[in-house]
């Protein structure tokens, strides 16, 4: 052993013998701890697992000990570092559970994707751990909690993806300082606070989404920085401001998506030179004003460009038709004109535009006939809106041309002429709306061609003629409109049946013939309206197989016989009008029939029965005996009281021959043949000498006092004209003439009334009505300080003020709809509306009411010299330019009064001023700030009653969404144009959605 010379051979062998052994040691030390290592691995993984209480897909089936994890389906490992894992796939599997937080102890992770699943629960803290990790997708799960502030360790994150779940809380700040970040997605979230300006700081973002949360604020200038941004999506939050100018240096965007906000200003008119690169441009549903500008046709790349919603003026750009990439253009809702005020061409200039698929130009202001060059836009064309304009003259011809052509809407137009038959070579349509024009003349036959429609328009035109029956044929057919026309003769078996069918409109014409049997083959009918026509026969008993009807409508016919008793079977029904036919017999009392202000059954003379609130007479027993003396008796009831009326009526005219006398028996002849009378002297006794005790309430032209009369043993309330106002006099003779013949559940009732003199020889004029204890609406939602002094302040609950809108659109859709001639209240607001013990709602005061006569087209504004009736704030806008009185100005009245009841503020406050109404106010609140204006005082029983159930969180969420539902109704009641509110019918069953809505929690 040349190393160790002086050594013995056992020496040696011995020393070698340790050298090795040692070697072995280390080896196995080493082999240890990298085994402990992967372990750590290991059982981080299996932790995953366990969160997963879902695997439909079996993908971690392969995660058991009969496999090393780094095989495992969706592990990748290293292979330096002893294999470590590095990255984490499990995307798209449909995985349901929750992230464990031992993902944080995976220390080698550069890559979590795990998007496309159903994760529930928060992101964990620990994943702040992985100082490695450079992308984190967890898009498109349901998880919720806040962004975790500890991910900000990660920096070398390049990719973060958290779109498309349920977060909530602010955005964390210190994201700015993640600069090697260059995706980052937070999209369709409930993220809440500001845009950080930190975002400024993200140097190297390509890629910024924010969209579809409910960010607020102004958008950071110092988004101007990011020089590498291509891609910017901040729309349907609730922005506000003007767009900043140091946006417009980001040379390198390609997408720009501000859509759905508030945000406002004009555009800059280098749009299209500073952004040369833009290809998506999403603007619609803001505040913009101002010119489109004309650079935007020189951003050749573009081919989407959402305008629509804002206030845009002046005309559209020519030069967009120089886009020949432009797939998609949208400038529906703004303030457009034709260019120059000359013939409408811009269409013209589309032509171009050889891959266009979608155009909409509705609701502006353009006009003139429509040029025939809108046949040579893109054969690619699907959609083609222009509804809302002026456009008239005949349809072109050629738009046969646009075979792709899925839907074509030139509503709300004054097209004139006939629908045109090439129109039927579309072979691809699946919505035709041409409702609201002038046409006339015959439906095409050939309209059976269009197999695909699932929606057909035709309503509110001249049309004449029958029904095709070849629409028969339309087989997927789910709306048919066909009302408010001229046609006639029967309606088709072969239309009705038609499977797909969900609304029937043919209301408005001149049907006759019978209700079809094989009506009762829809059987996924939801609507149903055939009223105001002539139809004939019985209420076919199959109406009952329609298990999905919510509305029936068959008013206004010559139907006969009795009310099928299986419609009580339609638990769906939600609206039954089968008012002013001929139908006789007994009113069932299940079902529907239990709900009087969801039925009408008026204008049928020969029902009787039903529940007691309908006051419909006692049905009589089939004893013949007894009704011929029935008869008998009535006949000399008639006759004594026709001779004693006719004997005072003698008296009165030889007692008092005076012209005055005179007039005042005429003006009342109408009152008299529909109340019972009292004296003036009864009515000086039952309010004690009208005393101030019993004074409850008085108006312009009127005082109202409590009292008892005598023979009628009840509290009464007796509204005494003040004769002295000029207009009084006329307002009683209106309030009679309205109210004679009204019945009607949520309608004050006059009980009688009193024309005489009083003990001085003056005229005297009272209205005897029900009385209601707990006094009008106005007293509820603004209570008196005499009752904050004392804590006794007023307060109706939200289902209550729900109750009450519903009883008041009952009573006003009764008068418009359902009296023998639709009668106008003209002066709707809280103090004309009366509660009982009950607190169900009674409309009263007809002073101002009109009756409008059938011969009158009330529905279109008319000019009329009148004075304007009503009460500021509640009065419709047309009444102040001398619009004829219309349904549509009590439906703007009963709007203002429901957005009042949510509010609880009078459209005459203090803060509605500098071009600010009471309906502007609610309308910018909506959808997100819509609990910041309601009333408290609504919401205080209501959250009390939240805070103690256990689906606190549910129950809030169905109120916040019943209220943002009745702010909508009441913004749609209260539109400018009378023709684009909804008429009261409508809204009635909109309201009953809602209250039934709340209702199922």
């Amino acid at each position: 052993m040349k190393f160790f010379p002086n050594m013995s051979d056992d020496f040696v062998i011995a020393f070698w013998s340790l050298l090795l052994l040692t070697s072995i040691n280390l080896l196995c030390f080493t082999e240890s701890a990298t085994l402990l290592k992967n372990e750590s691995d290991h059982l981080a993984l299996l932790a995953f697992k366990d969160g997963i209480s879902d695997d439909p897909n079996g993908v971690l089936s392969s995660w058991n000990n009969s496999l090393h994890f780094c095989m495992w389906a969706g592990v990748i490992c290293n292979r330096r570092h002893l294999r470590r894992v590095v990255a984490l796939d499990l995307s798209s599997q449909s995985l349901r559970g929750s992230l464990s937080p031992h993902i944080g102890n995976l220390s080698f992770l550069r890559s979590i994707a795990l998007y496309n699943n159903t994760l529930e629960g928060r992101i964990p803290q620990e994943i702040g751990r992985l100082f490695r990790l450079q992308y984190l997708e967890l898009l498109h799960n349901s998880l919720d909690g806040e962004i975790p502030n500890n991910l900000t360790r990660c920096l070398q994150l390049r990719g973060l993806s958290f779109g498309g779940n349920k977060l909530v809380g602010n955005i964390p700040l210190d994201i700015g300082s993640l600069s090697k970040l260059y995706w980052l997605n937070l999209r369709r979230n409930n993220l809440t606070g500001h845009i950080p300006p930190s975002f400024g700081n993200l140097s190297s973002l390509t890629s910024l989404y924010l969209s579809e949360n409910s960010l607020d604020g102004s958008i950071p200038q110092e988004l101007g920085r990011l020089v590498n941004l291509q891609y910017l999506g901040i729309g349907q939050n609730k922005l506000s401001g003007t767009i900043p100018f140091s946006l417009y240096n980001l040379s390198s965007i390609r997408t720009l998506d501000v859509i759905l906000n508030r945000l406002n200003g004009s555009l800059p008119l280098e749009l299209g030179h500073v952004f040369p690169n833009l290809e998506e441009l999403y603007m619609a549903g803001n505040r913009f004003t101002g010119l489109i500008p004309v650079s935007l046709g020189n951003a050749s790349r573009l081919f989407l460009l959402t305008l629509g919603d804002n206030y845009f003026s002046g005309h559209l750009p020519m030069n967009l038709g120089r886009l020949k990439g432009l797939v998609w253009l949208d400038a529906y809702e703004n303030q457009l004109v034709n260019e120059n005020n000359e013939e409408f061409t811009f269409i013209t200039s589309l032509t171009n535009c050889s891959g266009l698929k979608h155009l909409s130009l509705s609701y502006n202001q353009f006009n003139g006939i429509l040029p025939n060059s809108v046949a040579n836009l893109s054969t690619h064309l699907i959609g083609l809106w222009l509804v809302g304009n002026q456009f008239f003259g005949a349809i072109p011809r050629g738009l046969e041309n646009l075979a792709n052509l899925i839907a074509l809407n030139l509503e709300d137009n004054l097209f004139t002429g006939t629908i045109p038959i090439h129109l039927m070579k579309l072979k691809r349509l699946q919505g035709l709306s041409i409702s609201r024009n002038k046409l006339s003349g015959k439906i095409p036959f050939s309209i059976g061609n269009l197999t695909q429609l699932s929606r057909l328009d035709l309503g509110g035109n001249d049309l004449q003629g029958s029904i095709p029956l070849s629409i028969g044929k339309c087989r997927h057919l789910e709306y048919l409109y066909l009302d408010d026309n001229n046609l006639s003769g029967t309606i088709p078996n072969q239309v009705v049946d038609i499977p797909t069918l969900l609304g029937i409109h043919m209301g408005m014409n001149h049907l006759t013939g019978s209700l079809p049997l094989d009506i009762s083959q829809s059987k996924n009918l939801i609507l149903l309206n055939i009223s105001n026509n002539w139809l004939s026969g019985e209420i076919p008993p199959s109406l009952s197989a329609l298990i999905a009807l919510q509305m029936l409508d068959l008013s206004h016919n010559n139907l006969t016989g009795h009310i099928p008793r299986n419609l009580v079977q339609l638990l769906s029904l939600q609206y039954l009008n089968l008012s002013f036919n001929n139908l006789e017999g007994e009113v069932p009392e299940h079902g529907i029939f239990q709900n009087p202000s969801a039925i009408s059954i008026i204008g049928n003379a020969k029902l009787c029965g039903g529940i007691p609130k309908l006051q419909l007479p006692k049905c009589p027993k089939q004893d013949f005996k007894k009704q011929e003396g029935t008869f008998s008796r009535r006949v000399i009831i008639i006759i004594v009281v026709s001779v004693v009326l006719f004997s005072l009526l003698l008296l009165c005219f030889l007692a008092f021959r005076s012209k005055k006398l005179r007039e005042k028996l005429a003006s009342t002849s109408s009152m008299r043949k529909s109340f019972l009378q009292v004296t003036y002297g009864e009515l000086f006794k039952a309010t004690d000498g009208f005393s101030l005790a019993n004074l409850i309430g008085e108006g312009s032209c009127s005082y109202v006092y409590k009292g008892i009369i005598d023979h009628m043993e009840m509290i009464v309330a007796i509204k005494v004209l003040r004769l002295q106002q000029r207009r009084a006099s006329k307002s009683f003779i209106a309030e009679c003439r309205a109210l004679r013949s009204i019945r009607h559940r949520n309608i004050v009732r006059i009980l009688t009334v009193c024309s005489s003199l009083d003990f001085s020889g003056s005229d005297f004029k009272a209205l005897v009505v029900e009385y209601m204890p707990n006094e009008s609406l106005d007293s509820w939602l603004h209570p008196s300080a005499i009752e904050d002094e004392h804590h006794q302040l007023k307060n109706l609950s939200f289902v209550q003020r729900l109750n009450v809108a519903i009883d008041i659109a009952c009573a006003l859709d009764y008068l418009h709809n359902h009296c023998e001639a639709p009668i106008i209240h003209c002066d709707l607001k809280p103090s004309n509306v009366l509660l009982d013990d009950d607190m169900v709602a009674h409309v009263s005061d007809f002073g101002l009411a009109r009756i409008l006569l059938e011969d009158v087209d009330y529905s279109q504004s008319q000019t009329n010299s009148l004075t304007i009736k009503g009460t500021i704030g509640y009065v419709a806008p047309e009444y102040g330019m001398g619009a004829n009185t219309s349904t549509s100005g009590d439906v703007y009245s009963y709007g203002i009064l429901l957005l009042e009841m949510l509010t609880g503020k009078r459209p005459s406050h203090d803060m509605f001023a500098n071009n600010l109404s009471l309906h502007q106010f609610a309308k910018m609140a909506l959808p997100e700030r819509v609990m910041e204006i309601i009333d408290h005082r609504l919401l205080a029983k209501e959250i009390e009653i939240i805070w103690r159930g256990e689906d606190y969180e549910k129950i809030r969420n169905m109120m916040q969404e019943s209220l943002i539902s009745l702010v909508k109704i009441g913004l749609s009641c209260c539109h400018e144009s009378p023709k684009e509110r909804t008429e009261m019918k409508d809204v009635v069953i909109e309201m009953q959605k809602v209250r039934d809505f709340y209702l199922r929690r």
